[in-house]
């Protein structure tokens, strides 16, 4: 999973990507500090991981990941080149989803590219970059498909959902605003357009709001009233207390947080939003080599789960041994489990659950 993290100039992206990824990335009060884009990769917590891995006494620990894109900061006029938008824009064709994050505090000493913290004015300058670069895509592709038309290499009704696409644009309105059937959304994949990407928004609030409500702050409300017109989800958090929290060993960490009434940090937060963002789960797998994490579509069927290990179990499955992990952690062992009558032998239509501890069977 490949998340884009984006928006304005000293609006406090870096800061955050610092937070979640301790990778250091530079950060400064000036626009475009970020041209090329940061990478981190990030263990996903997983607390069933450690326990599983005391119960088999196992070598090895591999959680999920993620990775995270600082990409630099978009400016108007983004989309024809400006602030060397077109070299941004493509970084984050490359993600699955774009982290937006939108400067939620007033402080004189940072330098806002607009002059003045208006959230909804900053949201707006982003998204209509991305839809502009979306309009010239599309433009392109309707002139493709007209021509395959004509050669008989493709069908009126493409033609017509991207004609669909171009008048949604238009309205400024994203791609993913659009309810699409099954084969469309396919199609539409295959298009690449940045406007498809489901987004998640992060009010950056100052520290001494962190413990106050959303609702509570003027300028988050106005990022909650966005989001709820387009089903995206919000955090409200700290960049500057996340990148602080960093910096401290676990157990400073779990005083500052309690004294600052975090049950999570932001971190956390991401990551499961993340997830449900994009309907994503782990299954689990176990033994004394090691206890690994596996991320997978929710609504992912046993073989290709077993495909995300190697594409040989896939091939070959024959079956899944399946206990579900609050079972197995009461029961004490695989074996035992078994012996309850809590261990399923399932087939190729087992839908998988998240947290399922999976022994996969399968011949090459």
């Amino acid at each position: 999973m490949k998340l884009g993290v984006v928006g304005l100039p000293n609006v406090g992206k870096s800061t955050l990507f610092n937070a979640i990824t301790q990778a250091g990335a530079e950060s400064a009060n000036y626009p475009f500090c970020t041209i090329e884009p940061n990478v981190g990769i990030v263990d996903v917590p997983d607390e069933r991981l450690n326990v599983l891995a005391k119960l088999y006494n196992s070598k090895k620990i591999t959680p999920a990941q993620i990775e995270f894109v600082d990409i630099a900061g978009l400016v108007k006029g983004a989309s024809k080149g400006e602030g060397l938008g077109n070299k941004f824009l493509s970084h984050i064709r490359e993600v699955d989803a774009i982290v937006h994050v939108v400067r939620c505090f007033e402080d004189e000493k940072i330098i806002h590219v607009e002059g003045s913290i208006n959230p909804s004015r900053d949201i707006q300058t982003i998204n209509l970059e991305l839809i502009l670069a979306d309009l010239e895509s599309i433009d392109k592709y309707i002139e493709k498909e007209n021509k395959l038309l004509k050669a008989g290499a493709t069908t009126k009704e493409n033609i017509a959902l991207l004609n669909l696409i171009k008048s949604t644009l238009e309205q400024e309105k994203p791609v993913r605003s659009l309810q699409l059937k099954d084969e469309e959304k396919n199609f539409v994949d295959k298009l690449f357009l940045l406007t498809t990407k489901p987004v998640i928004y992060v009010a950056n609030i100052s520290e001494d709001e962190i413990k106050e409500k959303m609702e509570d702050n003027k300028f988050v409300r106005q990022v909650l009233d966005i989001a709820q017109s387009e089903g995206a989800e919000v955090l409200a958090l700290s960049c500057k207390i996340e990148e602080e929290l960093t910096s401290l060993d676990s157990d400073e960490r779990e005083m500052f947080k309690q004294e600052l009434g975090l049950d999570k940090s932001g971190l956390e937060k991401l990551i499961v939003t993340s997830y449900k963002t994009l309907g994503l789960m782990s299954y689990l797998t176990a033994g004394e080599k090691e206890v690994r994490a596996w991320t997978i579509k929710i609504g992912t069927k046993a073989p290709q789960a077993a495909g995300k290990i190697h594409s040989d179990f896939e091939k070959g499955f024959i079956r899944a041994e399946i206990v579900k992990y609050d079972d197995l952690v009461a029961l004490g062992s695989f074996n035992m489990a078994k012996e309850k009558g809590k261990v399923l032998s399932v087939g190729k239509d087992y839908v998988m659950q998240n947290g399922d501890v999976v022994l996969f069977k399968f011949n090459v």
